[in-house]
């Protein structure tokens, strides 16, 4: 895992030294990038205990190239407002990309039989920082308000919450609803980041977005309450 983690920090800085430049970045994007690279790195150093397969697998070197695609947007965070209509479209490719392999990670752990607590949980956790990133990029830019982070926080306050009220934290069943949400919610953030979209149009599309995260989240909450007696479901894909 650790060489994976390695050759993740080798390709994000060689890309993003390259990047930069072609984008009119300054020369610290490739050091910003690192940092948005931060909470894929933690997660896979810190949660070892979640993996019960054999071998990594191709699956988790998915999500692990898709942590190296959202940290090569993270990085662009302190320099939104110096971008021009090139560089935006750029990292929205970029951030679609990540969206099109976040259906692949998952094909290949189940046709591989490695599906693991460990490789679910850093998929939902690529799906977070995804999510924030752009939310983050759509504020800073000036496209929306600040309510737009509620969708990048959603996660993080629910994993709080769960700290206090325990049932949350039990395992979810897969649901294609979540996937297909998550899906569109990151689908939305990268169209609304390009230049094809402007306000109001852009807070209608993600005013929409936001309303169907909110009701997958609460549905999730409740089922989890209803089942807060017997542990949860089967696991949290």
């Amino acid at each position: 895992m650790l060489t994976h983690l390695l050759a993740a920090v080798c390709a994000l800085l060689a890309v993003a030294v390259g990047l930069g430049p072609a984008l009119d970045l300054p020369g610290t994007y490739a050091a910003f990038c690192l940092l948005a690279f931060l909470p894929a790195a933690w997660f896979a150093l810190t949660r070892l205990d979640l993996h019960r397969a054999p071998e990594w697998g191709h699956a988790n070197r998915v999500t692990l190239l898709r942590s190296v695609l959202l940290a090569l947007v993270g990085g662009s965070l302190p320099f939104v407002h110096d971008l021009d209509a090139m560089p935006a479209w750029v990292l929205s490719v970029i951030a679609v990309t990540a969206l099109v392999l976040d259906g692949v990670d998952g094909w290949l752990a189940r046709r591989q039989g490695l599906c693991s607590p460990y490789g679910a949980r850093f998929d939902m956790e690529m799906d977070t920082v995804a999510i924030l990133y752009l939310c983050l990029l759509l504020w800073l830019s000036g496209e929306v308000g600040e309510w737009v982070l509620l969708a990048g926080l959603l996660r993080p306050l629910f994993v709080v919450a769960g700290r206090v009220w325990p049932w949350l934290d039990n395992p979810l069943p897969f649901s294609q609803r979540r996937r297909l949400i998550c899906m569109v919610q990151v689908g939305v953030l990268a169209l609304c980041a390009t230049p094809l979209l402007g306000p109001p149009l852009t807070g209608f599309a993600v005013g929409a977005a936001l309303a169907l995260l909110l009701f997958s989240f609460t549905v999730d909450t409740v089922w989890l309450h209803s089942h807060r007696h017997d542990g949860g479901g089967t696991n949290n894909g």
